[in-house]
């Protein structure tokens, strides 16, 4: 069968061709003296069920709208009240036999009218250009047809200075959801179709360029930067701060400061043409591959990255400046310094900003045919089929023009999860002659023929080890595992930051600074893309797959992001913060003396102020200015404390050293803290019991020992003091699963959440053997074990008293062949709904896990019960806090119940709802404050891990069955 000559009888939407009547690319710009009218705004719209469902006649001057409705552009129809969003990760929410799309393809007409100023320029040619279209499009200008084209996130521009008139011009476009494009666009997120980016008309005048080329290299040896702007036509560049006035071709070498991320040093320059005068931001800069490192001006650098989708939860894929500017002030704020723009080029004007304010860009092009994934070898694949070859280089080259002149962009990446094919080596070839400056980038062909990296996705850290050492496993084929040996390492996706986590943030830097091969990664993925929706009672939540009528969806699976969908910052990107800062603080206690080393790879220390704080229990005693020298990158410095204050009394002493910005940044504001690290002078001494033990004894009310009130049935806890507990206090080994506890399907092995269920750990029942009083304690035996199992916990309680403390023992021994971890192993209690205030001394603000502690700070900390709570679009286990020595729980009159550690810290959790409510939640509005605060207090908890995608907890943070022995107090405490 002629594929080709069927091909050729295919709807322009079915055609898997870029499309026809488009300008040739060229670079973008946001300015210049030429006129340009935005064609943003309101747009009259007609949705119609199918691509021929509608006739062409909107087209025409006089058509009639009547019964069209409106929409915004940029926008998508979805969004604004029209058919539904829909996710899916790799599945192809339609019939996958490509060119081909189904009959049922919505389809969206939308008509501006528009005149021109009255100050437009009679001269020159005028250009319509369409920064992004989902997912293909067909024109018309004053009813004559412009073209049709396909690539959704590339810009498309068309000729129109010979239709315009002054007044009553009729820009009419048809948008498909599906199309040929579609198939080689299944990127892990909604599937929302529209005009999502910027429409502008340009005027072009006489004279002025089609297209330049701004070439800026910064020699490290000579320090110096050589400047060369080809141009289609000839014109003049200047930069006046240089001294340099160059004819276009021409070439100059200035002593210059280089561009980097950590120092985005731009100059002010011009393009003056005859026609047109083009400002410039010029960065100079070298980067490429060299003895098998990544180089930029001469130096390694190590990518402290995340992958960035765009998207409001508002808006989808349609951000304004303001949006885009917040998401890089929030990585410059968390020390983030490099972005994959995954899976496709950003909005150009997010590329300008990351050359305003600092990051490594990895531009990625507008591809992806994962779904291709589920037939053998990839059958049917784009990147493998020769129709597709032409759509691919056009979208490559549509990406390299438009961002060339971007000082931020230093690799290309062909796509992402697109397998093997020739169609992939004919964009590399492509990129590699038209610009041979920067390296290129490709993970999903792991002999990586057109790569200049060797990358990976959610590599365990065994093997990134092993990777960095250079003895992975290797290839069957000598000549290719020498090329992959050869090639710089980054993990292109890792840590999964899908709802709790990820965990393991830590170990995997310290590789990464360990191997200079190991160039860093790119957390998956920067926001979760939940959408908003209410209840029947107007509360708001935030949707995911399969809360909008999607026939094939894969539900939160879109929520996987370091930020919430409001942009609230995760825990996740607390923790990353810390485990990837740029400054390393290590204290000596015992010399008094701190340790600080500069991991920037360009900066010195200079621009940072250090600081100090003694503490004792939590509380500053003293603090001060920290002298350090301005270090060069990777240089250390031993720097000593001063003398402990005098007056600093008993108690757990700590000292905290933070780096803070010296100045205001672009970024952020002085005294922003950009590092800190702590470390404890002494361990806290275990404050004695006020007065000898008192024993127990038994009265008409139940067994009395101290100030406690046990039932002389089952043991437990009644009341302590004047504090009636709503549930006893009794073992917990469940937490509602997180994300990374269910796992990914294709790591079934390890997927604890249902084991965990399966086990039936979240109905675990508790039987009591026995209830005694011997001497001063009363002790309790139980057995702690699920329905249909021989599986159980022996748990003996041993309480003592003194005449203000309760103190408890618990003795756990497992029974049984355990074949998989617990989740937790701790108490927990239920106080009364009026103890809603929590205070603590431990690790802080924000919630931590065994292996996801790093950015928890010792300290003493208070808030609201409410506040502890961690919003996850779907709920599970969160909001526990670490390291926890006492914690308390109060009510609004200052009476409450403390519980301080015995012989180790423990793990502190409360909230308004059980775990099992918690697990049952679909989203944060089912969670509904009941009458109880809950409160776990725990001797250990699982690890979290990243295995919703990626590797699960490492054996260190596994919580193994085995005995344990873990203490506690509790007082009941009053006033303020």
């Amino acid at each position: 069968m002629d594929t080709r000559s069927e091909d050729a009888r295919l709807p322009y939407y079915e055609d898997p061709s870029p499309g026809s009547g488009a300008l040739p690319a060229r670079a973008w710009y946001s300015a210049s003296d030429a006129a340009r009218l935005s064609l943003n705004g309101a747009w009259a719209f007609r949705l119609s069920g199918t691509a021929e469902g509608a006739d062409t006649g909107f087209t025409a001057d006089d058509a009639d709208t009547a019964g069209w409705q409106e929409v915004t552009v940029p926008g998508h129809w979805v969004l604004q009240g029209h058919g539904a969003p829909a996710y899916t990760n790799v599945n192809y929410p339609f019939p996958v036999d490509p060119p081909r799309v189904p009959t049922e393809n919505p389809t969206g007409d939308h008509r501006r009218v528009f005149d021109l100023p009255a100050d437009w320029p009679a001269a020159g040619e005028c250009v319509l250009r369409f920064d992004g279209v989902e997912s293909a499009a067909r024109v018309w200008l004053n009813g004559q047809e412009l073209g049709t084209f396909q690539g959704s996130r590339l810009p498309h521009e068309f000729a129109v200075g010979h239709l315009l008139r002054e007044r009553g011009n009729v820009l009419a476009v048809r948008v498909h959801q599906w199309s040929a494009g579609s198939y080689l666009e299944d990127q892990d997120m909604w599937w929302l179709p529209g005009i999502f980016r910027d429409v502008t008309l340009l005027h072009r005048p006489e004279h002025s360029p089609a297209d330049f080329f701004v070439h800026a290299g910064y020699d490290h040896t000579t320090g110096t930067g050589t400047l060369r702007v080809d141009c289609d036509v000839p014109g003049r560049v200047t930069v006046p701060e240089l001294g340099l006035d160059l004819a276009t071709g021409e070439e100059a070498t200035a002593p210059v400061e280089p561009w980097t991320a950590e120092t985005p040093r731009l100059y002010d320059g011009e393009l003056d043409t005859e026609g047109e005068r083009i400002p410039l931001r010029i960065g100079f800069r070298t980067v490429g591959v060299e003895d098998g490192v990544f180089k930029a001006n001469g130096r390694p650098i190590l990518f402290r990255g995340v992958n960035r989708h765009e998207f409001h939860p508002e808006t989808g894929r349609a951000l304004d400046l303001d949006t885009m500017r917040e998401d890089i002030l929030l990585m410059k704020r968390h020390n983030i310094n490099a972005v994959r723009t995954s899976h496709y080029p950003p909005h150009p004007a997010f590329l300008d900003l990351c050359d305003e304010l600092g990051l490594w860009v990895i531009d990625e092009c507008d591809l992806e045919t994962h779904g291709f994934c589920f037939f053998e070898d990839w059958r049917g694949n784009p990147v493998a089929d020769e129709r597709f070859t032409p759509a691919l280089v056009d979208r490559a080259q549509r990406m390299v023009e438009r961002d060339k002149n971007r000082p931020s962009v230093v690799i290309w990446s062909l796509g992402n999860e697109c397998g093997a094919g020739a169609g992939l080596s004919a964009m590399a070839a492509w990129i590699r002659d038209r610009d041979p400056s920067r390296a290129v980038h490709y993970e999903n062909d792991y002999d990586y023929p057109d790569s200049d990296f060797y990358s990976r996705m959610y590599a365990p850290h065994a093997e990134v080890e092993l990777i960095g050492r250079r003895e992975e496993e290797p290839l069957a084929d000598p000549e290719l595992d020498a090329h992959r040996r050869s090639l710089p390492f980054i993990l292109c996706e890792y840590a999964h930051a899908m709802g709790n986590g990820p965990g393991g943030l830590s170990e995997y830097q310290r590789l990464f600074e360990t191997y200079e091969r190991l160039q860093g990664g790119f957390v998956w993925e920067w926001i979760d893309h939940g959408l908003p929706r209410r209840t029947p009672d107007g509360r708001v939540y935030f949707g995911y797959g399969g809360d909008f009528g999607e026939e094939l969806h894969d539900g939160n699976f879109v929520c996987d992001g370091l930020l919430f969908p409001d942009r609230t910052p995760s825990p996740g990107l607390i923790e990353y913060k810390k485990v990837i800062e740029p400054v390393r603080i290590t204290g000596d206690p015992a010399a008094g003396t701190v340790t600080i080393t500069n991991g920037h790879d360009f900066a010195d220390l200079s621009h940072l102020a250090f600081e100090w704080v003694h503490e004792i229990d939590g509380e500053a005693v003293a603090s001060g200015p920290l002298t350090v020298p301005a270090l060069a990158p990777g240089a250390s410095a031993e720097v000593k404390l001063p003398a402990p204050p005098a007056a600093g009394g008993e108690g757990e002493a700590v000292w905290t050293v933070r780096a803070v910005l010296a100045h205001d940044t672009p970024w952020a504001a002085a005294g922003h803290v950009v590092a800190w690290g702590q470390s404890a002078v002494k361990a806290a001494p275990r404050p004695a019991p006020a007065g000898g033990a008192v024993a127990p004894s038994r009265g008409a009310d139940g067994i009395a020992l101290g100030r406690g009130l046990f039932d002389p049935a089952s043991g437990a806890l009644v009341r302590l003091g004047g504090i009636t507990l709503d549930e006893p206090v009794r073992l917990d080994v469940w937490r509602a699963p997180t994300d990374n506890d269910m796992g990914a399907a294709w790591q079934a092995d390890l997927r604890y959440g249902p084991r965990w269920a399966e086990l039936g750990l979240h109905r675990m029942r508790h039987r009591i053997d026995g209830v005694a009083t011997d001497g001063d304690a009363l002790t309790v035996r139980t057995r702690v074990a699920p329905a249909a199992s021989n599986l159980g916990l022996r748990a003996d309680y041993r309480w003592t008293a003194s005449e203000d403390e309760l103190r408890l023992t618990v003795t756990v021994t497992p029974e049984g062949e355990w074949s998989c971890p617990l989740p937790r192993l701790g108490i927990r209690l239920g106080l009364p709904a009026a103890f809603g205030q929590a205070s603590w001394y431990g690790g802080g603000p924000g919630e931590a896990y065994p292996d996801t502690r790093a950015a928890s700070r010792l300290g003493r900390y208070a808030m609201p019960v409410d506040a502890l709570q961690t919003p996850y679009v779907r709920p599970q286990e969160n909001g526990a806090r670490s390291d926890v020595r006492w914690a308390e729980l109060r009510a609004d009159d200052g009476g409450g119940l403390r519980v301080t550690a015995g012989s180790a810290p423990f793990w502190f959790t409360a909230r308004r709802w059980t775990s099992a409510e918690l697990d049952a939640a679909e989203h944060t509005t089912d969670l509904v404050p009941g009458d109880t605060v809950w409160v776990n207090i725990d001797h250990a908890q699982h690890g979290i891990g990243s295995q919703s995608c990626g590797p699960g907890p490492l054996p260190q943070y596994v919580l193994n069955v085995a005995a344990a022995e873990f203490s506690l107090a509790f007082r009941e405490v009053t006033g303020s």
